[in-house]
This record gives C-alpha cells, sequence and structure tokens, in this order.
C-alpha cells in the first residue's frame, strides 16, 4: 500500500480471532488451562511464542515435571497433581515410561489438538495489549515468525502464563521482581544481598555412548578454565540433562532483558564443562561419550512474580495455612538458590521442606489491578521466598488448571476473575474442581449434579485386612523402616511380626502419627514397645496401649538395628505403605531436617517410601483386622488416600468382585466417571528418569458395567487411566449399576477410590 508519501509500504497478514478465553504460554500452566477451559465449553486460543507445547518440560529444555511428590523425598504422601495434569503424566508413563523429550512433546501437543474448543498458535509471539479501559484488557497483538502473520486476539479473559508476564506487564499489571526483605511478610529466610534476589537459567545437555571412541574439539567460546566454577569436581561424566541442574546462571542479570546474554555464558558452561570430562584425562569413562544435545534456550526460573488480592508467603507454606478460596496445591521445598549460580562457592540451593502440602489460595490467580486477567505458572502472587516452592511445574500446571475452571465460571455467571470471590463462587469453583479430579488437601465438595452420591452403594466383598502375608523377602532394619496403618478405631490392632536375630538384641518399635490431619510426618509421640529378641526367629506380638483418633494413619516405626531382619510381603494394597528413614540428597533429605534456628522453618524427621519394584509392605498379622476399605468410600468426596485410604477394595478371594449403586427410583444416567488407583504417591517424572513399569499395578485394567436388568451398557479393557469418563448418546435408564472389575494382579486386589454419576448430558466434566 502506498503511504501519504508516496512510499510504497507493506503489512503483514493478519487475522482476527475472537474467542472466550485467551491463554499466553504454552508451558504447562498455560496447556493445563487451555484444557481444563475448552472441556468446560469455552472457546480458547493458547498463544505460544515456541515451536513446541510443554515449557521448561519440553524438548527444548528438558527439565522433568515435579511438584508436591518432590522426587518421593519428602513426607508428603500420595500427592501427586490431580486432573488434566496428571492424566498426562499418566498418559506418558504409558507411551514413555524411558523418559523420552520427543515423546512427551508429542503427548502434549496431542492433549491440546485432540480438542477441539483450542485454537492453537504456536511460534506467536504476544508484542501488544490494547486495553478497553485503564483496568481491562480489550486484545493481543501477536507475530508469527514462521508464517509471517499477525493476530488480534480478542476476549473478555485473558490469562498470562507465560512465563515472564508478558502481558501482565504490557497491560501495567503490579508485580515484583527480586526478593522482599524479611520484614515485609516477616519471612525469615529471606536472602541476603550477598545471597542474591533472584533466581538464575540453566541450559541442560545429553551425552551419548557410541561404544567407540570419540574426540571432541571445544568451540572458541567454551569455557577455558574449569577452575572458575568452584564446584567443578563435583561433575560426573555420566550425569546429564536436567541431573546438571545447577549449570545455572543470571540471578545478578535481569533475568527477562538479559536472557540472551545469559544464554550465551551458558553455553560458554556448557562446552566448558564437556571439554573438561572429555579432554582433561580425569575422567576414562567418558571415552566413548559423544555430545548427543545441547539446549539453545535457557529454562529460566524467575523473573517478575505479579500481584492479586492475596501475596502467598513462607508462613503460608511453613504452617500450611488453610484458606476457604484454596483452589490448588503445593508441597515442593521453598527452594532457593544463590544469584551467583554456579560461580558461587556456596552450595547450588538451599531446599527447605514443610511437613505436608499446603493450600493455594484463588486471590493469587488474578491480577489486583487489571480486572479480566488471571495468572498462572510461575509467575502467580507470591513472595520471593514462597515462589521458591510454587514455582515448580506440577504446582504450576495444577494452578492453571483451577485457573481455566475459573475461567469457565467467569462466562457462566458473566462475572470477573474477583467477583468469584466478592459474589460468593468461590465453593462452585471448588465443586467443579473436585469432579474434575482436583483435589484440595482439607477441602471436600461433592457436585449437586453428582447422583451417585443419593445412591446406596454395596459391594459383593470387602477386604478386612488380617494379614500381609510372609515373602522370602528379608531386610536388615537399616535404615529404620516403618509401617502406615491406617485406623478403624482409636485403638491399635495387634501386629504379629517374625523378626530375624544375628544375635540376642532389644527391637524397639514406636507408635508415631500425625500432629495435623492430612499430614504424613510422624511428629506425635504416642509410646515405645521393647521386645527382647533371642538368636533366630521371634515371633513378636505388639501391643500398643495407646488410644488414638479414628481416621489417621498411625507409624509403626522400627528403630534401627542391623541385626534384626523383618519379612516384608509382595502383598500391595491401596492405601497402604512402607516408609525408611534415608537419605534422598536430591531433595535435601538427609534423614532429617535441622535448619538453622532463624529461618522459620521447622525440625522434623523424614519418612519416606521405596519406589517399585522396592516398596514392599511389612509383613504382619492385624488383629482384629483392619476395616475400612467400605464401598461408601467411593462417594465420600476424597479420591485418594489421605486421612483414610479413601477407596473400596475388593476381598481377594472374590474372584468375580463387584461394586453396586442402588437409587429409590429409575435414573436417566448420561455420564459416569469413576476414579482408579494410579498411585498418586509415585512422581512419575516425565523425562530423563525411567519408571518400573508403564502401567501401575493398582490400576484396574478390565470392567464393565450392568444396568438393573443385566445388560452390559459399557464395557473397558486395557485401561491405565486414573480417570475414566464414559458418555451415552441415549441415557442409561436404570435403577442400579453394577460395576464388575477384575484384580489388577494376584497380590493386587481390586480398589476404586470414586464413582460419580450425572443424569444431565450437559454435566462437562
Amino acid at each position: 500500500m502506498l503511504r501519504q508519501d508516496g512510499v510504497l509500504k507493506r503489512s503483514f497478514r493478519s487475522i482476527v480471532v475472537e474467542a472466550d478465553l485467551v491463554v499466553t504460554g504454552g508451558g504447562l500452566a498455560g496447556t493445563c488451562c487451555a484444557i481444563t477451559a475448552a472441556r468446560e465449553g469455552m472457546k480458547v486460543v493458547l498463544v505460544q511464542d515456541r515451536p513446541v507445547l510443554g515449557g521448561n518440560a519440553s524438548s527444548e529444555i528438558r527439565l522433568w515435571v515435579l511438584g508436591a511428590t518432590s522426587h518421593m523425598g519428602n513426607n508428603n504422601r500420595w500427592a501427586r497433581e490431580g486432573g488434566v495434569i496428571n492424566e498426562i503424566l499418566v498418559e506418558n508413563l504409558y507411551r514413555n515410561r524411558e523418559g523420552n523429550p520427543i515423546i512427551f512433546d508429542t503427548i502434549i501437543l496431542e492433549k491440546v489438538v485432540n480438542e477441539k474448543n483450542i485454537t492453537l498458535l504456536l511460534n506467536t509471539a504476544v508484542i501488544g495489549v490494547e486495553k478497553q479501559d485503564a483496568d481491562t484488557i480489550q486484545s493481543l497483538d501477536a507475530f508469527c515468525s514462521q508464517n509471517s502473520t499477525t493476530y488480534v486476539l480478542k476476549a473478555p479473559l485473558f490469562c498470562d502464563a507465560s512465563g515472564d508476564g508478558v502481558v501482565g506487564f504490557l497491560a501495567g499489571a503490579a508485580f515484583r521482581m527480586g526478593a522482599e526483605s524479611k520484614d515485609e511478610f516477616d519471612e525469615l529466610f529471606a536472602p541476603t544481598q550477598e545471597y542474591g534476589e533472584l533466581l538464575g537459567h540453566s541450559i541442560y545437555f545429553y551425552s551419548k555412548d557410541t561404544g567407540k571412541p570419540v574426540n571432541f574439539v571445544p568451540p572458541s567460546y567454551a569455557l577455558q578454565d574449569i577452575a572458575q566454577i568452584p564446584r567443578y569436581k563435583q561433575f560426573k561424566a555420566k550425569e546429564q540433562g536436567c541431573q546438571l541442574w545447577w549449570i545455572e546462571y543470571g540471578g545478578r542479570l535481569d533475568t527477562v532483558h538479559d536472557t540472551e546474554t545469559i544464554k550465551w555464558e551458558l553455553w560458554r558452561i556448557v562446552y566448558g564443562v564437556w571439554n573438561y570430562i572429555k579432554n582433561s584425562g580425569k575422567f576414562p569413562e567418558a571415552a566413548n561419550l559423544n555430545l548427543e544435545w545441547v539446549g539453545t534456550i535457557p529454562g529460566k526460573r524467575e523473573s517478575r512474580r505479579f500481584e492479586g488480592d492475596y501475596i502467598i508467603t513462607q508462613r503460608d507454606i511453613i504452617e500450611q495455612r488453610e484458606h476457604e478460596d484454596a483452589v490448588a496445591f503445593g508441597g515442593w521445598s521453598v527452594d532457593l538458590h544463590p544469584s551467583d549460580g554456579i560461580y558461587s562457592d556456596q552450595k547450588g540451593c538451599d531446599q527447605w521442606h514443610s511437613k505436608g502440602i499446603y493450600q493455594i489460595p484463588y486471590r493469587c490467580y488474578y491480577s489486583r489491578n487489571i480486572a479480566n486477567l488471571f495468572l498462572a505458572g510461575r509467575i502467580i502472587s507470591a513472595t520471593h521466598v514462597a515462589f521458591g516452592s510454587t514455582r515448580v511445574m506440577g504446582t504450576c500446571a495444577y494452578g492453571g488448571q483451577a485457573v481455566g475452571m475459573a475461567a469457565a465460571l467467569c462466562k457462566d455467571y458473566q462475572i470477573t476473575p474477583r467477583e468469584i470471590l466478592s459474589k460468593q463462587s468461590v465453593g462452585v469453583l471448588q465443586e467443579r474442581l473436585a469432579r474434575s479430579g482436583h483435589f484440595l488437601p482439607g477441602i471436600i465438595r461433592i457436585s449437586r449434579e453428582n447422583i451417585a452420591a443419593i445412591a446406596e452403594v454395596t459391594s459383593s466383598s470387602e477386604l478386612r485386612l488380617a494379614e500381609l502375608p510372609e515373602s522370602d523377602l528379608l531386610r536388615n532394619i537399616d535404615p529404620a523402616v516403618g509401617q502406615l496403618i491406617p485406623l478403624t478405631n482409636d485403638k491399635i490392632p495387634e501386629l504379629v511380626i517374625h523378626a530375624h536375630a544375628d544375635k540376642p538384641t532389644v527391637l524397639k518399635v514406636d507408635l508415631k502419627t500425625s500432629l495435623r490431619a492430612g499430614n504424613f510426618t510422624p511428629d506425635q509421640y504416642h509410646e515405645t514397645v521393647s521386645i527382647d529378641l533371642h538368636e533366630g526367629r521371634n515371633c513378636v506380638k505388639l501391643n500398643f496401649q495407646s488410644v488414638l483418633s479414628k481416621k489417621v494413619y498411625a507409624f509403626i516405626l522400627f528403630n534401627k538395628n542391623p541385626l534384626v531382619r523383618l519379612h516384608f510381603s509382595q502383598v500391595r494394597i491401596t492405601g497402604l505403605l512402607s516408609v525408611f528413614n534415608q537419605f534422598n540428597e536430591s531433595v535435601s533429605n538427609y534423614g532429617k531436617q535441622t535448619p538453622p534456628s532463624h529461618i522459620g522453618i521447622d525440625t522434623f524427621e523424614f519418612w519416606c517410601p521405596e519406589r517399585r519394584p522396592k516398596g514392599q509392605n511389612i509383613a504382619m498379622k492385624i488383629n482384629p483386622p483392619l476395616s475400612c476399605f467400605h464401598p461408601a468410600n467411593v462417594i465420600n468426596g476424597v479420591d485418594r488416600p489421605y486421612n483414610a485410604p479413601n477407596a473400596w477394595v475388593a476381598d481377594p478371594e472374590d474372584l468375580n468382585p463387584e461394586l453396586c449403586l442402588t437409587w429409590n427410583e429409575t435414573k436417566k444416567i448420561s455420564r459416569i466417571v469413576i476414579t482408579f488407583d494410579t498411585d498418586f504417591d509415585h512422581p512419575m517424572e516425565s523425562v530423563l528418569m525411567g519408571h518400573p513399569e508403564s502401567v501401575i499395578p493398582f490400576c484396574i485394567r478390565n470392567y464393565k458395567i450392568l444396568d438393573d436388568q443385566g445388560k452390559v451398557v459399557y464395557k473397558k479393557e486395557d485401561n491405565y487411566q486414573t480417570m475414566n469418563k464414559i458418555e451415552f448418546e441415549t441415557p442409561v435408564r436404570s435403577r442400579q449399576l453394577r460395576i464388575q472389575v477384575e484384580h489388577p494382579g494376584r497380590n493386587v486386589p481390586a480398589a476404586i477410590f470414586g464413582v460419580q454419576c450425572f443424569e444431565k448430558s450437559n454435566s462437562i466434566i
């Protein structure tokens, strides 16, 4: 076209896209937000400035997804995030148990493109914001470098999940950058200027054993003097990927605008490290290793943090404060890094854990001064110290799901994000989240549309656990070991175990519980039983006298004694775990957390399970038997172990286990949702770290549903997912539903956490 001065000027093609919600940022927070909103019927635009989805979890950066489970290295039992992020991780386990980052890319992308309500714009960067007024965003301007197209993205609602907060920044949303003082929020762990106020970026690399010697000639820009890295002696030839998270730099710079500078320094470091490994002569095991991959963009940890109506702090996390508007939870340690990163002479991180998972309030997920802007991911409303925990991807994804559901509520009620609070709709939001598999600690919400909640629930059998039978597996009590026992009354049953002693010794067994409901930190001592053992096999009867609260897990803790061996059982039961007082240095677990007295962190012991194929329960007889696996558990609104197993578990001797829901009158059932056990205690790291199985052994694989006439209305084989959502084009008219299941394995009885039934076909899950 011609300008007024007659000079020819062209413009890129421009496309206007209108939607109900525009989500900026295709990391896991933005992706889970978009999927959740789309499944609730919203038209969503997901705009991502990279060629793949997943953000730091993508093949471009290759960080594993973790959240509250923390590599199973803390006391947060059964704490893996639910909903969409759980669905993605379970799918990845099934297809990609080896942890190939390219396959993980395809799984995330497939989840998005399968949602017809999502318009996905990859390689498209938001470059401008247009506002309707001072407090309201009207549209975003974006540009795709691959198709030379500009986009105008219009919607009544926007979510910024971009990591650096590009939309919030351009829109004028209030934000913070850097650390707060100790005094501002009474945060004793707030860092000093010497430690630094920002976490840096990282770039990872992968190597491959070629089976023959490989030479390496470093590029000219590689770091020449490896001794510039104070911890250079910690490098190992065969560590790779996010195992080298401490290759970190940039915390002293502007982590937004200096990212390219930071990237070049990280490249310099990575190639210098590889040169040291290959050519220093100190790593003969590296002779056949080839440098297979180096990241091309850095994984960012911290930049802007935006202000909501509430700023979550260190005290919220450590004290596990409760919030009426809780919509997500976290559980990663408060994890701060020195700003000098790899060039610091301090350790790479300071990690301090809370005693359990903590709630995150809804007020952290929207801007306090931009009326139609949601926040998701690492930019949510948190202090620098609290951000040290909330920033990890599992937690970010979980918050993204909450935002997606909140956006759907805003559309349905024609309200703004803040008005969900003022119009007292938080309970509705929590209810919608719960029915989609989104667990909230300490909050039970059962959908008013869920007619399963008013059914009589019976079963062909239920487990009354009288014994965890012995196997030929014996282990020394080194480290100390414990068994979690869900109580069915206020008295501990008699427990009979067999202990083998190498010579006469004393076996000491402690009884502990958690002071806080839902926690799995054994911080309340009740009593110790001491038993004299003779050499050889001993029949030990444990009779504790303490009277405890019902619906609590008891810790039966066998004190460390290398002279004694215990039998372990091959039987695995939903809601039962053995735990060990052992180290997990990758998450700063050294058996006991003993922080300095002046930083406001608790001292306590770590008791954590082992990963399968280890982690067997302690063999024992239980009298009277545990009776907490009732069929009515499937409608109690808690679809995971918490203060009890919260599952129906069939008797393993029942060859045809069946769960039955019966109503007083005929129902027209359009949708059924069944929640199975995919072991919420297993962290399911998405890349690099492999897993012992592709299907969780507790998960029911085969089942069918029958109506009151005995007609099979649905049949499923080879299931591996947590939530099975069954929709009927023609509603099933019946007074009864019978769910017939098969036991997952010879040593694993069938279990179901939850059943939901809906009569309306538009009951969106």
